[in-house]
């Protein structure tokens, strides 16, 4: 970790990663240009944290420069990710005006914080590992304020059929879970190829968990990090241990006709459509509930009192994630938003969705599947939707 004091003079500092075990595949030769796929920054009550995430390890400088004050970056060997373009993004705290990311050169990618340098005390440039992202930390003076003057509470926006009773009693959100559909023993479904709706589903909640993360101050919890069987059972039992506010599964779908495509959200209900119900067999299919517990949970699929909230969110989640894809990539189809009696949703205490983000059985959304930048942008797209719906209920 780099500690830079700003309270004398301009200090530069170079932090070169050469991984020999790394780089040893390319050589002879230059090592193949590293994909910077995400900037993202946070304000914290004492800091702002500014993050860049890498595709692969990459050597990097940093420095800052006064004339005008700013902090930079400059990640070698890297190229911006389509979905990345070049833009500046506006900061809201007193002391950062914007963050803005651009291809310096062919093979160099720079970021830049602007700063009033008279108002930090010190600012700290690191790097995480697994996976690789570049971190600037900036501290603000003591009296500094953090962030710019809030707006006055708002009251929550109707949902489509009408104030359900959390936005009556204005309440918000503040813990959320998410649910990496399948694990272990449970594979999900599969392409051709091998690949497993378990290990994407996962890769996905992640970075969705970062994403949140780094833009508020919620509360992220995992049914499971790594590659671990849950009973489905649980998994909405978890969440109403940790109290959670919503609770979002992802899955990645698959249909015995190969050309269907697209992107669609659930939320628990029963439903007349025939695709939707072999979706729910299939995705039901490791339950260790019997025939003679089915009147106690049809009741509570008929009890389920957060269905207004469920459907708010579910909606909000598959408009933003349509529109996040579609800025990058063709013939994503939208399949709607859809009630469905699928298990991982049942018992759960707050609004609860599945989101089944693309087709392993479709060859062209498979092959995207294997795609960080693609999986990056599913993330962006199921955490727009969040956020959208937080403030639906005025807490945005």
């Amino acid at each position: 970790m780099i500690r830079l004091d700003l309270r004398f003079k301009t200090r530069r500092v170079a932090v070169f990663l050469f991984v020999v075990l790394c780089l040893a595949p390319f050589c002879p030769g230059q090592a193949p240009l590293a994909e910077v796929y995400n900037l993202r920054y946070y304000t914290h009550p004492n800091f702002t944290r500014i993050v860049v995430d890498v595709g692969t390890l990459r050597e990097y400088f940093s420095a800052e420069l006064r004339d005008p004050q700013r902090i930079y970056i400059d990640i070698y060997q890297a190229k911006l990710n389509p979905i990345l373009r070049e833009e500046a993004i506006p900061v809201r705290c007193d002391y950062i005006s914007l963050v803005r990311i651009s291809q310096k050169n062919p093979s160099t990618v720079r970021v830049v914080a602007e700063v009033d340098l008279a108002k930090v005390v010190r600012y700290q440039v690191f790097h995480v590992l697994d996976p690789f992202r570049v971190v600037i930390d900036i501290y603000p003076r003591p009296g500094t304020p953090t962030a710019a003057a809030g707006k006055p509470p708002q009251p929550a926006q109707p949902a489509k059929s009408g104030y359900s009773m959390a936005r009556q009693l204005g309440l918000g959100i503040k813990t959320i879970v998410i649910d990496p559909g399948h694990g272990g023993s449970d594979p999900g479904c599969l392409d051709s190829f091998g690949q497993q709706e378990k290990d994407t589903a996962l890769d996905i909640s992640l970075r969705l968990k970062e994403l949140l993360k780094a833009s508020s101050e919620l509360a992220v919890i995992l049914i499971r990090e790594t590659d671990i069987h849950v009973p489905l059972e649980n998994r909405t039992v978890i969440a109403n241990q940790n109290k959670a506010d919503i609770f979002i599964s992802v899955h990645v779908n698959a249909f015995r006709k190969k050309d269907r495509r697209g992107v669609e959200t659930f939320y628990l209900n029963f439903s007349p459509d025939p695709g939707v119900n072999e979706l729910a067999a299939r995705e039901n299919a490791t339950t260790t509930k019997t025939i003679g517990e089915m009147d106690k949970i049809i009741k509570k699929i008929v009890q389920n009192s957060k269905i207004i909230e469920s459907k708010e969110l579910a909606q909000k989640i598959q408009e933003n994630l349509v529109k996040c894809l579609s800025r990058n990539y063709t013939e994503i189809k939208d399949l709607g938003t859809k009630g469905g009696p699928f298990w991982v949703l049942i018992g759960s205490e707050m609004p609860s969705v599945l989101v089944e983000v693309s087709h392993l059985s479709n060859a062209q959304e498979a092959q995207r599947l294997k795609s960080g930048a693609y999986r990056q942008q599913i993330a962006q797209g199921i955490h727009e939707g969040i956020m959208a719906y937080i403030q639906s209920l005025g807490k945005g």
